[in-house]
């Protein structure tokens, strides 16, 4: 039985929060050792759950130290970055022999003491595992891929949707290419290609346009058994970082010879095509007073509208309680309105002191940097449901796993049905407002804090859908003052 060592270990890393990833932040969202591991994710779409299938298809013996997820958010510390990956390469030194690795990472973590954390852990783990040993990698569609990375993974397999409900089936793809390296009838290795640009590629939307043309085309020569995988990263541009942006990844098989120039042909060949196309962009973002008056046109009955803060999105980074949007509602005494979330667990804790039903005013949202989308709100209203924040969630991008947002609950202003969570995350998947008593199909405006991944989940029951720019972290600014560690010259910092 081949042992194969797995695990998750995912940031995506907004180097200009001020919030540093600790290691309480990874213990507040999605962090299980050992032998919590199978009870969380056996029978789940995730990649964990790929993952134990196909160990029981294929007869592997898995070493499943630690699946650790953090919420995006500012620089890993040194301290937790160790302690977690400490643990993965523990696997290997407590358990081995290793056989093979199927790990997965997002590709866009930033350390205090390295730019390129996933980088950092592969070095680690191939001078433990030797050059032999097949790694196999899977990342999220957002990461900022650099030459280390592909240097020390065998193979490097990115999403292909965004929103990412993918997962699954990249985590058997993996599963699959790792069994037969293992049985030595392939001999994967990776070869990346980049151009000197901070983003591109429409930021990953895989709808239409140049990110699923190149997607397209990379699965048609996986099909034809010319690149064993072919990754399209769009990159993940807020973080301050050599090398941010797009990139891509050949996986080659070297067991019948260097294959690896026609490899770098291709990754360059496409990567022309995302130079070439850096400027295509299919959203518009609209303003706040925009945005507040296309909800308040809104009629009993409508299907909803969509409204999606862009800016303060906790995918991104965001810190989840930026109140520019909100204060407009309230102010426009907008009606029929739920709103997707205010990160704040001082108001929560305010909320459940006061309890059900009874008029409080309370500060809401703001506190953590007020500069970014707008200062804390005190608003006026009653506590209409409380809960501890924990559902199953089986949207699209669900995939049956439990989600924690801690204690939360629902202050109701006027006619505005605000959800106030204590872990930040970004809403994905109905149950976060069903769990909490409120049906989305209901109201005539349905407000979330996300960019894209909403609409896996959200899309179905919109009337239609709109982004604003709430001024808050993710805002996209793009100065030579605020990348000052980024490559140069680069695009669009300087006119090449």
């Amino acid at each position: 039985m081949k042992r194969v060592l797995t695990g998750r270990f995912m940031h995506e890393t907004n180097t200009f929060s001020v919030q540093k990833t600790d290691m309480a932040l990874w213990r507040r969202r999605d962090f299980h050792r050992d032998n919590e591991i199978p009870a969380a994710f056996r029978g789940t779409r995730s990649a964990l759950g790929a993952t134990f299938e196909a160990a029981d298809k294929f007869g592997w013996t898995l070493i499943h130290p630690v699946s650790a997820n953090a919420n995006p958010s500012g620089t890993v510390t040194d301290d937790a970055f160790e302690q977690i990956a400490g643990m993965i390469l523990g696997g290997v030194d407590n358990q081995g022999p290793i056989d093979g690795v199927l790990l997965h990472l997002h590709g866009a973590m930033v350390v205090d003491s390295y730019e390129d954390g996933e980088g950092e852990l592969l070095v680690r783990l191939r001078k433990k595992l030797g050059p032999e040993v097949p790694v196999v990698v899977t990342l999220d569609l957002h990461a900022n891929v650099t030459q280390q990375m592909a240097d020390n993974a065998s193979a490097l397999i990115a999403f292909r949707t965004y929103p990412h409900i993918d997962q699954y089936e990249r985590a058997w793809q993996g599963a699959e290419l790792l069994e037969r390296a293992m049985r030595g009838e392939v001999k994967p290795r990776t070869v990346i290609a980049r151009r000197p640009m901070m983003y591109g590629l429409d930021r990953g939307r895989t709808q239409k346009g140049p990110m699923a043309e190149l997607i397209a085309r990379g699965e048609a020569l996986e099909k034809s058994g010319e690149a064993l995988a072919v990754s399209v990263s769009a990159g993940f541009s807020r973080a301050n970082i050599g090398d941010v942006g797009p990139s891509v990844t050949v996986t080659v098989d070297m067991s019948r010879g260097d294959a690896r120039p026609h490899g770098q042909a291709v990754a360059e060949e496409y990567m022309d095509h995302a130079w070439q196309t850096r400027d295509y962009q299919s959203f518009t973002l609209l303003s706040v007073a925009e945005a507040v008056a296309r909800a308040k046109a809104g009629k009993p009955g409508d299907k909803p509208l969509i409204v999606a803060d862009y800016t303060d999105n906790p995918g991104g980074g965001g810190y989840g309680d930026a109140t520019a949007f909100l204060k407009g509602l309230v102010e426009s005494r907008a009606e029929r309105v739920a709103f997707h979330a205010i990160c704040d667990p001082e108001a929560v804790m305010a909320g459940m002191r006061a309890g059900v039903g009874i008029e409080t005013t309370i500060a809401l949202g703001g506190k953590t940097d007020p500069a970014m989308g707008g200062g804390p709100l005190n608003l006026t209203g009653e506590v209409t449901h409380l809960t501890n924040g924990k559902f199953i969630a089986y949207g699209p991008m669900g995939g049956g796993l439990e989600r924690d947002y801690g204690p939360s609950m629902v202050f109701r202003v006027g006619g505005i049905d605000i959800i106030v969570i204590t872990n930040n995350g970004q809403a994905v998947d109905l149950a976060q407002f069903t769990s909490l008593g409120i049906d989305p199909t209901r109201y005539t405006t349905v407000c979330v804090k996300s960019m894209q991944h909403f609409r896996a989940a959200f899309e179905p029951i919109a009337r239609e859908i709109i982004l604003a720019d709430t001024g808050a972290l993710c805002s996209e600014t793009y100065t030579p003052e605020l990348f000052d560690k980024v490559r140069r010259p680069v695009w669009p910092l300087d006119a090449i």
